[in-house]
């Protein structure tokens, strides 16, 4: 009985850092870690989108827990390369060169300036109307009936402009859901530049 108490005792499971010791890994052992990360992410969005209730709450706790601390991580960054500097105490008079130098307060400016890069690049190219009111879709669209009792009522006839590509074709009548009508069919549009003033 004594010899059976003590074999439970033992400690368990170092023979698997043993045999990573003796043999080592895996040849492809890195690259089988690097696709289990890549897929964890569709495990991820997977849960995401389909767990309900108090599981959902959890996890979506979990999710926000994560994201603040990956925002805490970009912001320490951003602000690693922006210097602050403190007055320094002088006894003496400073010379009119370096009054500036001890009051340089550059932190966060590299958030600042990629900020303002987004700003730049948002407003370049706007349409003459900017702001776009939403449309109802009775507004938009108008049913058209089918059949030979007119009882399908699944195509909706665009009664607005529609832009297409180049290479538009129309799909079978049988198949076509939404109706473009040839008239109201563009490929261009009219683009006002703020900066240049022109249209194009």
């Amino acid at each position: 009985g004594e010899c059976y108490n003590s074999r439970i005792k033992m400690p368990q499971g170092d023979y698997i850092e043993l045999h990573r010791k003796r043999n080592g890994r895996r040849l492809d052992h890195e690259e089988k870690q690097r696709k289990k990360e890549a897929r964890s992410k569709h495990e991820i969005t997977k849960n995401a989108k389909y767990l309900r209730g108090v599981q959902a709450k959890i996890f979506a706790k979990e999710r926000y827990k994560e994201k603040v601390e990956m925002r805490k991580m970009i912001k320490a960054h951003e602000e690693k390369d922006a210097s602050v500097k403190e007055k320094e105490k002088t006894d003496g008079a400073i010379p009119a060169y370096l009054m500036d130098r001890d009051e340089v307060n550059r932190t966060k400016i590299l958030s600042n300036m990629i900020k303002q890069k987004r700003k730049e690049k948002a407003g370049k190219w706007h349409l003459p109307i900017e702001k776009v009111k939403p449309m109802s879709e009775s507004e938009m669209f108008k049913v058209i009936q089918t059949g030979k009792r007119r009882k399908k009522a699944y195509k909706r006839l665009i009664n607005k402009v529609s832009f297409v590509s180049d290479s538009f074709t129309r799909k079978p009548p049988k198949f076509e859901r939404y109706i473009r009508p040839t008239g109201l069919r563009f490929k261009k549009a009219h683009i006002t530049h703020p900066e240049l003033k022109t249209t194009f």
